[in-house]
């Protein structure tokens, strides 16, 4: 049997007896506001602890029963474990009996037990009536078959029997597991004087410890977990199904609130749209239309939302379907959290269902796309669901903390995940500093793109040898990063299918083309540069030397440099090859001689004008064959 702890909550009708079955219980009051002592109603969740026989220890949440606060039993259901359905032995099966009992199973509660309470008000004959009107009632439902315990919290009848039957139940609940991420939805804030703020809940995954650094969702306040306690108990170390007060330094009362929820930094995502699957209840008087406003309520929170309806134009009682809700104010949730959704007026339960996603892009309705997207989120195994998150994200990719904050996974878990998906191909780490991933599938997809982009660039323009990356980069979907354009590069450079030199790219087999009659341009072109030699023609003498237009001009000089023909020393300034060599030589003599030149005596050694002479010699300091030392130049020593 496990012995960890279990939260037990009560629902039923007002006035049916669960806070003075509690009370009798265990000892506590649940009843801690003087408004509900004074009208004798719950109003605010109460909370108690009791110590079965067995040992095992139960956190009681102890839920209004008044119609008006339904919204309070809607949180106190979340973290639920067990529901003891309370049904007053005078009265029966009431209204908010069937409310709640909806409630907890569209929350998807899974075990309980129905107390009758004030049986010493009731004649034996009459209870027995009673009892067969609950089981009509619960047939059907999740507490069909469960057990029934007799109870009077004026002579205690029943207690031993009721106390058994818990510690039954309690041995059948399963453990919840240590890891996941922390959360725990607020549902109390108050200040202990000497100690700070404090916020209660009951926590729903994982572990947190004193000394842990939390934020505060949706508004992302950050503070610290100075102690901790456990049904009063201080502790050091509060698990998940535990009732926990939280001690958070660093935080005034007057910032939280209700509805907040505790958990590491950059555990959750706050958004103000929601994808879900919603059931509408088979006894809601009337349909869900299309942008209808509802109240949402999950976990401890409530939300004023719009449900856009996916596939339909209303839900009518009993239907279901997808939904994106559309927030007037955000919440931070996970994926597997349920919910419930209420009218506003007259107030009743509408229906209710399981998050799917936490930050959905904007849908477009009657998309077989997006429905199918929906039903893996919904249906699909943790493989399709994290592929379906890598092909929504395409060729921005997402880094494992974007996807440790969308999924509720634990994070060892998608660590391992994401290694299995790439060892099969299926997905690429392409940025292991960050640990970015990308689907294979979109990988490619930009792969075909960068070879059909260079295909294009190359017919239109044979003469160019290549497009520079810049250019490429920009021709691709703005949301891909530089690190993933620059994988790429280097996969399809592995793969021989394309060629990257300095910051051009071209495909592998392209070649500069030349027609006839510009294999003959070229020709005359590079012997008007040879006949300049170390004065060299303009661009406009150039061109109209071989009567060309100007850009017509820049193209065949660009082939005549990738050629290795002619040498461009600066913008619009091009010397042939053979007397940049000569230079060149002549230049590594004199300094080899006289150890350095000057301008002058460059000048007198090129037999050129000045307007060649000073881009020459920068150029051989771009070169690297000279170093300018104050107003001379030295020849720069290898190396």
């Amino acid at each position: 049997m496990s012995l960890a702890p279990i939260i037990l909550g009560t629902a039923g009708h007002i006035d049916h007896g669960k806070s003075s079955l509690i009370k009798a219980l265990t000892g506590i009051d649940p009843d801690r506001l003087k408004e509900e002592k004074l009208r004798g109603i719950t109003i605010e969740l109460g909370f108690a602890y009791l110590t079965l026989p067995t040992g095992q220890r139960l956190g009681i949440v102890d839920v209004p029963g008044h119609e008006r606060f339904v919204r309070h039993m809607v949180a106190g259901a979340t973290g639920m474990d067990l529901v003891a359905l309370v049904i007053a032995a005078d009265e029966g099966v009431m209204p908010q009996t069937k409310e709640h009992l909806e409630i907890c199973q569209l929350l998807r509660v899974k075990q309980g037990l129905v107390v009758l309470t004030k049986v010493d008000l009731v004649e034996p004959d009459w209870l027995e009536l009673v009892e067969e009107e609950i089981r009509e009632a619960l047939a059907g439902t999740f507490l069909e078959g469960a057990p029934m315990a007799r109870f009077s919290a004026v002579t205690l009848e029943g207690q031993d029997k009721l106390l058994a039957t818990l510690a039954e139940l309690a041995a059948q609940v399963p453990p919840k597991p240590p890891t996941g991420i922390f959360r725990l939805p607020i549902d109390r804030v108050f200040t202990i004087k000497g100690f700070g703020t404090v916020v209660t809940g009951t926590a729903i995954s994982g572990s947190l410890k004193v000394g842990d650094a939390v934020m505060v969702y949706p508004p992302g306040y950050k503070a610290r977990v100075r102690s901790l306690q456990v049904h009063g108990a201080s502790v050091e170390e509060a698990l998940a199904g535990s009732r926990t007060a939280i001690n958070l330094q660093g935080l005034e009362k007057e910032e939280l609130e209700r509805g907040m929820v505790v958990a590491p930094l950059g555990a959750l995502i706050a958004s103000r749209r929601l994808d879900a699957y919603l059931e509408i209840l088979s006894s809601a008087p009337r349909p869900l239309k299309h942008r209808q406003a509802v109240r949402l309520h999950t976990g401890t929170s409530e939300r004023i939302s719009l449900p856009l309806l996916l596939d339909a134009d209303e839900l009518p009682p009993g239907a279901s379907g997808y939904v994106q809700f559309f927030l007037r104010d955000p919440l931070a949730l996970k994926p597997g959290d349920r919910f419930v959704i209420r009218s506003f007026s007259p107030a009743f339960t509408w229906g209710g269902g399981i998050i799917l996603h936490v930050n959905p892009p904007r849908h477009r309705r009657n998309q077989a796309a997006v429905l199918g997207g929906l039903k893996t989120l919904e249906q699909g195994g943790p493989e399709d669901i994290l592929s379906h998150y890598l092909a929504e994200a395409g060729p921005g990719g997402r880094s494992r903390a974007e996807l440790e904050a969308l999924l509720p996974w634990d994070p060892g878990e998608l660590k391992n995940l994401l290694a299995q998906l790439a060892s099969q191909g299926r997905v690429i780490l392409y940025d292991p500093e960050n640990q970015r991933y990308v689907l294979n599938d979109s990988a490619k997809d930009l792969e075909e793109q960068i070879s059909r982009h260079l295909a294009a660039y190359h017919k239109q323009n044979p003469l160019k040898p290549g497009l520079s990356k810049e250019e490429l980069r920009r021709k691709l979907p703005p949301q891909m990063e530089v690190r993933l354009f620059n994988y790429l590069l280097g996969k399809l450079t592995g793969k021989k299918q394309i060629v990257v030199d300095k910051d051009l790219v071209r495909l592998a087999g392209h070649r500069v083309t030349l027609a006839g009659a510009e294999e003959e341009l070229i020709h005359r072109l590079a012997a008007l540069y040879a006949q300049g030699l170390l004065s060299p023609p303009t661009l406009k003498e150039a061109a109209g030397a071989l009567d060309l237009a100007p850009d017509k001009l820049k193209q065949l000089l660009t082939v005549l440099v990738n050629q290795g023909r002619v040498v461009k020393v600066k913008e619009d300034l091009y010397f042939h090859q053979e007397a940049i060599a000569q230079l060149k030589a002549a230049l590594v003599d004199f300094l080899k001689k006289h150890k350095e030149i000057n301008v002058l005596q460059f000048k007198d050694l090129t037999q050129t004008s000045r307007k060649f002479t000073i881009p020459l010699l920068e150029y051989f300091d771009t070169t690297r064959v000279t170093v300018r030392v104050g107003e001379a130049r030295r020849l720069r020593e290898a190396g």
